[in-house]
């Protein structure tokens, strides 16, 4: 099977299950209800499912869980739609609407941003900036996956779930790509939708609606494919997943 151009960036940003020692005081839940929580909201596996064989340095990952801060979110509450549901860059509430943090003060806020979100938007932009200056044109490949049944706090509550949710954003997605992705997605056998139940697709805050050779496409996963959702472990069929995938990525990203 052919590489990823060296052009295309992963991004991986809800796969990691940490939560640093220094900051685990905050959650007012206790370990064992902590562990069924990140197992709900965690991105089971999505570094591997994604970037086998992918130069490192072509992957961006967040090395937390989004527990402590969801580098996916837009830093400010006030331009962030999941804030209202106290699900912000940094989690108030539980997927289920309990309370998930003791309150913190703004300092401390601000120090989880300052350790996690700013460091990990730097190196994204960083290597964007990068790609552009050498191959004039970057493919963002947002990875992540979803669980089977909603959670409570999704605001898509339809029963029905694809295996493959695409998102795109109507700047930084090429309409000629979002057809060839789902194109190659069903021609796999998979059961695919566009926008739903999760819609949209990251871009760097310095580019976003500013520069077209920015492409972006998050491609979501269901999880019943690949994993067993009450523990988060892989199952059989995880690696024909991970390898008709990779096939699907290839074929739809030529037309660029």
């Amino acid at each position: 099977m052919q590489p990823f151009p060296e052009w295309v960036i992963f991004h991986v940003p809800h796969d990691s299950k940490v939560i640093p020692a220094e900051v685990r005081h905050q959650f007012a839940l206790d370990d064992v209800a902590l562990m069924q929580e990140i197992i709900k909201m965690t991105d089971h596996h999505t570094l591997e499912l994604f970037t086998r064989g992918v130069p490192e340095q072509q992957i961006i990952r967040s090395p937390v869980s989004r527990l402590v801060v969801d580098v996916e979110r837009f830093v400010d509450d006030a331009m962030e739609p999941m804030a209202t549901r106290g699900m912000g860059v940094v989690y108030k509430q539980t997927s289920s609407g309990k309370a998930l943090r003791h309150p913190i003060e703004i300092k401390d806020r601000q120090t989880l941003i300052n350790d996690w979100y700013h460091p990990h938007h730097n190196k994204l932009i960083s290597l964007t900036q990068q790609m552009l200056d050498k191959y004039n044109q970057v493919l963002l490949i947002d990875a992540h996956s979803f669980p089977s049944v909603p959670l409570p706090y999704e605001p898509d509550q339809q029963l029905y779930r694809p295996q493959i949710c695409i998102g795109t954003d109507n700047f930084h997605t090429p309409k000629g790509l979002e057809r060839s992705f789902i194109r190659q997605f069903e021609a796999a056998g998979f059961s695919t939708t566009l926008n739903a139940p999760f819609a949209g697709s990251l871009v760097p805050m310095p580019f976003y609606q500013m520069d077209s050779r920015v492409s972006s496409v998050m491609i979501e996963v269901n999880r019943a494919l690949y994993c067993d959702e009450k523990t988060g472990e892989v199952t059989a069929n995880f690696d024909q997943v991970a390898i008709q995938i990779k096939k699907c990525l290839i074929s739809g990203m030529i037309i660029l």
